[in-house]
């Protein structure tokens, strides 16, 4: 991924933009490229991301051991050149996202890790803690059941990429500018992108900057 260095993250900025954004897009090449949209989980433990897919799905199979690429993708819209103070200007796409390449490792029942239903369980753990206990909706043998149908597997993180295009290289009027359009759209895309600018502090402008930091005082 190209990252000028202005919009480089550090290593727990790019953990934080996976634990806010965890759908990911998992790549490998096994004689050709094969990708799958899935929930992954950043285990900062032991600096691994752990998932489980279904075993019908094809990619799993010969990848133990193989090196494997997720793409976490963070809130995106387009950037109008109508929005910048400067002229002239041209149009853009704003976004974050994170690359993580490690090694994919299958997980068996008898490790320590208790393959399916210790993923399962940390992943439910994760958006939705109180679910597990749950016997009206989740019984332990319903969850036994289908825990048959998927596999459970670790990618050990090796190197990871992030990036926050947000607007911050550019002149404060130009990201006041930027900032306000969002902020004051309709657009889904527009929000949730206003919305990680805030989570970060990039590309909010001196005005929006200011008014985060009185609003975090407050809290």
């Amino acid at each position: 991924m190209y990252i000028p260095a202005p919009m480089s993250l550090t290593d727990a900025e790019a953990v934080s933009l996976i634990d806010s954004h965890p759908f990911a897009l998992l790549i490998s090449n096994q004689q050709r490229l094969v990708a799958s949209h899935l929930p992954l989980v950043f285990d900062s433990d032991r600096r691994r991301i752990i998932g489980h897919m279904a075993r019908a799905n094809g990619q799993w199979r010969a990848l133990d051991g193989q090196s494997v690429l997720a793409v976490f993708s963070g809130p995106h819209a387009y950037i109008s050149p109508r929005w910048y103070q400067a002229k002239p200007a041209v149009p853009t796409w704003n976004y974050s996202a994170a690359h993580v390449y490690g090694t994919f490792n299958l997980l068996d029942e008898k490790e320590d890790d208790g393959g399916v239903e210790a993923v399962l369980k940390h992943t439910i753990a994760r958006f939705e803690p109180e679910l597990w206990d749950d016997e009206t909706l989740m019984p332990k043998d319903y969850v036994g059941k289908l825990s048959k149908a998927i596999v459970a597997f670790e990618i050990v993180v090796e190197r990871i990429e992030a990036k926050a295009k947000l607007g911050q290289h550019r002149k404060m009027g130009d990201q006041e500018g930027v900032s306000a359009a969002l902020k004051s759209s309709e657009r889904l895309d527009d929000m949730a992108l206003y919305r990680e600018m805030q989570r970060m502090g990039l590309g909010l402008g001196t005005d929006s900057q200011t008014e985060q930091v009185d609003q975090s005082r407050e809290k």
